[in-house]
């Protein structure tokens, strides 16, 4: 049974996650507190696994609450609930620096709050099965020739959580994750997958290489365009480059971009794997991928909250394999090894 501690000062959050998490038999909500002060005395006495914490509360916020929980003998995993605001933006990633363990987003309509009850169940569940990654030390491997991209959407995020766990460290491609995110959230994205994942995890950078064993999660608000690089070796590989073109699916970045620009570089050397979500985004760009020789893998429908990305792509026949989401990093690692160059 995982003990949860709910922190919000809002009352009617506080009886709706409580609502949403007692309705899970292997979770139990040990007590609810109204701002940082209360759920401080409650850590030790009720002694939670998982604690939900709100950012903005009176008397102590949230991240006054992390800083003192540093000198506490009990410290259970924090889940950072925040607000689509560039200032939660800002805070959550203080957040997770501070020792929060992961973040989900608050819709800003009140009457939409019930609509996170499967996602808020599946991060407190995956809090306690996925712990920090042990990472492999050693030089750069260099430019990548071979490109792994991940597209992703509403469902996808803990997915790749169990995706990026479990990925081979010695995986000789560069990795792309394109998310549909708020802006100003994948840089605390890719913070807090950088301590599950057993290879470095950034945030995109305009110009920024694309190296072997490493992981770049797309900026959002601007598109992510694979562009050619040509190393001092001579080995061509690819960059990313950041776009403010306009939205496309009404998103930005679209996945749609990073596939297909990914397929005019890397080509047959390409691997995509397209996660939960809806909408079209996934159809353009994954044929660009199929018809550049590279390979299209989808997750099964029944590991997925949202199919519209799969069948987007399916539409044009451009999947090659449907996989459950367990056996995801096992065929990558095999095809990504069968590929040439």
């Amino acid at each position: 049974m995982i003990r949860v501690l709910v922190v919000d000062d809002s009352i009617f959050i506080r009886t709706i996650l409580k609502d949403f998490l007692s309705e899970s038999p292997d979770i139990e909500v040990v007590g609810t507190a109204s701002d940082g002060v209360e759920a401080l005395s409650q850590i030790d006495e009720l002694r939670p696994d998982v604690m939900t914490l709100d950012i903005e509360m009176p008397r102590m916020t949230g991240i006054d609450v992390l800083r003192k929980m540093q000198n506490l003998s009990h410290r259970p995993k924090v889940l950072m609930l925040s607000s689509l605001t560039s200032r939660d933006a800002s805070h959550t990633r203080t957040a997770l620096a501070l020792g929060a363990d992961d973040f989900m987003l608050k819709p800003q309509d009140i009457f939409k709050v019930r609509g996170i009850q499967e996602e808020l169940v599946a991060k407190i569940r995956h809090l306690i099965q996925i712990g920090p990654a042990v990472k492999k030390d050693g030089p750069s491997r260099g430019v990548a020739t071979r490109l792994l991209i991940f597209g992703s959407s509403a469902g996808g995020l803990q997915q790749l959580d169990i995706l990026l766990s479990k990925i081979s460290p010695d995986l000789d491609a560069g990795i792309v994750v394109t998310q549909h995110m708020p802006e100003g959230f994948t840089a605390a994205l890719a913070d807090r997958f950088n301590r599950i994942c057993p290879l470095p995890v950034k945030e995109s950078e305009n110009g920024c290489i694309l190296n072997a064993g490493e992981v770049v999660i797309s900026r959002s608000g601007v598109h992510s365009v694979i562009s050619t690089f040509m190393a001092r070796n001579g080995i061509s590989g690819g960059k990313i480059v950041h776009s403010t073109a306009p939205p496309i699916h009404a998103v930005r970045p679209a996945i749609d971009v990073t596939f297909s620009t990914a397929a005019r570089i890397f080509g047959g050397r390409t691997l995509a794997v397209i996660l939960s979500g809806m909408g079209n985004d996934c159809g353009e760009g994954a044929s660009a991928v199929k018809a550049a020789g590279g390979q299209v893998l989808a997750c099964s429908e029944e590991d997925c909250l949202v199919y519209g990305m799969v069948r987007s792509a399916m539409r044009k026949n451009s999947v090659d394999k449907v996989i459950p989401l367990r056996k995801i990093p096992d065929e990558v690692s095999k095809t990504i090894t069968a590929m040439k160059g």
